[in-house]
Parts: structure tokens; C-alpha cells; sequence
């Protein structure tokens, strides 16, 4: 039979109904279903078929009741279990099972680290107000604790985070908060937080605190800016200090040492003199004691030759006169050195008669003049 859209019986050409589902008819189907489960048809059926079905739904209800309970504990993860309310244990990774409705668990990552981050004005020991942000980065180790021991931990942590803070910063100067006190400020404050969490039963324990920012309010950053710009200068004008030092301190060692070293020869020098000095005079005793005319003799005639040698001038003394013979040896000997270089010689004849020849005259001069 030919189909066309005038068709009434409203079906498409493979004799489906084109017009939307019965719902009734859907519904009567689904309870029939849930008749036939629990007890039977809807026309009614055995005793037999009845218990059949209320024992395969019973089935059912158990299987799943028991798949509620399974559940997946990863590596880093622990699970908290409790048994009507009351703790029961902690169990590692693996496929776990808890009958559920009986066993409530609690599932805490206790590897993961977890950040936080606070930012406060804070009032300082010399009465100085400082921005400071620190960021806290804490991990759960343990889970008990966690779960059971404190409500909302993580909040708590934030609090004494503050709190921590505050103390340590209220303990200090402006000058440590700013600058180079802010790893030490950092060190107490994480020790006063682990201690008030290990107080609270936290069950948290403090990785790491760092002071991320600390700077004056904005109303007195210009003054800030100052005083840091004073204590850049500061240092700069120490380190010019230490390089001068630096170079002057081991000129002064050198110069110290070279004079304690001229001290030290000095003082061998004079001590091998003094020596030397002691063991002439102790032979020269020995020898006067032998022979003490020739030895006082010898002695007169070399201190008159050490004085004649060093004297240029020579004033003689004559006996029953009154007249004083002066002598300018100087001028002779150079009046004799003038000769002999006017009248070279060949060998060292000519020096010792020129010598002669001063002699001589000099002996001529004294002969002169005491005989007037």
C-alpha cells in the first residue's frame, strides 16, 4: 500500500507512528517491571517466583552496598577512618574497603605542600610601622590530627601565622625588618608558628617561611629612600677606608721591618766592634806587660800618625822662641802632585823622587825657619 502525507493512520513508511511517545504507557511499563522484581507480575504468579525475585533485589541492595565502600587511596594520600563516629585507623595507599554508612573515611594528601601567603601592617620595637607580606609553605604530616583533633586547621594556621608574626616583628627594629634582619625575622617566625600548630594539634608542620616584601608605610618612603641612600654612601666610603688601609698598613710593615732590620745590624755591628775592640785591647795588655817602653812608644807614634794622617795643617812649637812654624801640607802636597803630573814618568821612579823632593823640602822649611 502506497503511503503519502494524507494518510491518518499517522505512520511513517515503515508503519511507525509519527506522533510523540505515550508516557502513560512508559510508566505502566516501568512499574510492571518493579512488580515483577519484588513480587511478581502484575497477573500474579507463584509463591516460588516471588521469593526469587526478593532474594535476587536483596542481592542486588548487598552488591551495591558493598561497591559504595570501595575506594582508591593514591601514594602520597592517606585515609582517615572512622567507625560510628569513633577513630578507628589510618590506612596507606592502595584499593581500600570500608562498609559504608558504618565507616565514614577522610582522604588527606600528606605530600603535597601547601602555600600561603599574608600581608599586614605591623608595629616595630622602636615604635616604627612596616609593611610586611610572608608567604608560608606547610604540609599535613599528621593526619590524625588533621581531621579530628582541630576544625578548619588550615585557618588556624593563618591566624597563628599572624600572630607569629606580629611577635617577632614587635620584637624588632624598623632598620632589621627593612634590611638585613629579614632572613633572622623569617627563622624566628617560623619556629613560633611550628610551636603554636604543635599547641593547637594541627597535625601541620612549617616547610619553609620567607619574607617576601618589608617596606616602610607610603606616607614616609621618600625619608626611607634617604636614609637607604645615606647607607649605600656609608658603605661605599668604608670600603674606600679598607682599600686605603689596605694598601698603606703593608707599606708601614715593610718600612717597620726594613728598620728593625737595620736595628739588628746596627747592633751586630757595633757588638763585633765592641768585640773586636775588647780583643785588640786584651793583646795590646799582654804585650805591654812583655814590654811596656816599646809598647807605649809604639802606641804614642801611632795616635800621632792617626792625627797627622787626618791633618791637612801642622803647627810646630819651637824651643826657646816664641815664634810658631806652620806648615800647609795641603798646598805642598798638591804643589807636588802638580809636578809629577807636569812631569810624568814612565815608572814609579819619578812618584818616589817627587816624594823625596817633598820631604825634603819640608825638612829644608823646618831647618829655615828655627834658625830664625
Amino acid at each position: 500500500m502506497s503511503w503519502n502525507g494524507n494518510n491518518n493512520d499517522n505512520k511513517d513508511p515503515w508503519g511507525r507512528k509519527d506522533g510523540p511517545p505515550d508516557i502513560d504507557e512508559a510508566i505502566n511499563k516501568f512499574k510492571e517491571k518493579i512488580r515483577s522484581i519484588l513480587g511478581g507480575s502484575s497477573g500474579g504468579s507463584g509463591p516460588g517466583v516471588s521469593k526469587k525475585n526478593i532474594l535476587f533485589g536483596f542481592i542486588l541492595v548487598i552488591l551495591i552496598w558493598t561497591g559504595l565502600g570501595i575506594y582508591q587511596v593514591e601514594q602520597a594520600e592517606r585515609s582517615v577512618v572512622l567507625r560510628l563516629g569513633e577513630y578507628m585507623e589510618t590506612k596507606g595507599p592502595g584499593l581500600r574497603w570500608n562498609p559504608p554508612m558504618i565507616d565514614n573515611w577522610t582522604i588527606v594528601d600528606v605530600v603535597r605542600v601547601r602555600p600561603h601567603r599574608h600581608d599586614a601592617l605591623m608595629l616595630t620595637k622602636d615604635e616604627n610601622i612596616v609593611d610586611v607580606t610572608i608567604s608560608v609553605q606547610y604540609q599535613i604530616t599528621n593526619p590524625e590530627k588533621y581531621v579530628l583533633d582541630i576544625r578548619e586547621p588550615d585557618n588556624s594556621l593563618a591566624q597563628a601565622t599572624e600572630s607569629a608574626l606580629r611577635h617577632v616583628v614587635g620584637s624588632s627594629i624598623m632598620d632589621d625588618a627593612l634590611t638585613t634582619g629579614r632572613e633572622e625575622i623569617a627563622q624566628l617566625t617560623k619556629a613560633r608558628l611550628q610551636e603554636y600548630l604543635d599547641r593547637y594539634h594541627t597535625g601541620l608542620e612549617v616547610v619553609i617561611v620567607n619574607i617576601e616584601d618589608s617596606s616602610p608605610p607610603d606616607q614616609v618612603q621618600a625619608a626611607f629612600d634617604d636614609v637607604i641612600k645615606a647607607r649605600e654612601d656609608e658603605v661605599r666610603v668604608r670600603n674606600e677606608a679598607e682599600t686605603y688601609a689596605n694598601g698603606l698598613v703593608p707599606e708601614a710593615r715593610g718600612q717597620a721591618q726594613r728598620m728593625i732590620q737595620d736595628a739588628e745590624a746596627y747592633q751586630a755591628q757595633v757588638i763585633a766592634e765592641a768585640q773586636g775592640d775588647a780583643s785588640r785591647f786584651t793583646q795590646l795588655l799582654s804585650e805591654y806587660q812583655k814590654a811596656p817602653d816599646v809598647t807605649r812608644n809604639r802606641l804614642y807614634l801611632e795616635a800621632v800618625q792617626n792625627v797627622m794622617t787626618n791633618s791637612t795643617k801642622v803647627m810646630i812649637d819651637v824651643e826657646g822662641g816664641n815664634n810658631i812654624l806652620y806648615l800647609p801640607l795641603d798646598k805642598i802636597v798638591r804643589q807636588s802632585e802638580e809636578i809629577v803630573s807636569v812631569q810624568p814618568s814612565s815608572s814609579g821612579t819619578g812618584s818616589t823622587s817627587s816624594i823625596r823632593e817633598l820631604t825634603d823640602r819640608v825638612i829644608e822649611e823646618i831647618r829655615k825657619r828655627n834658625r830664625q
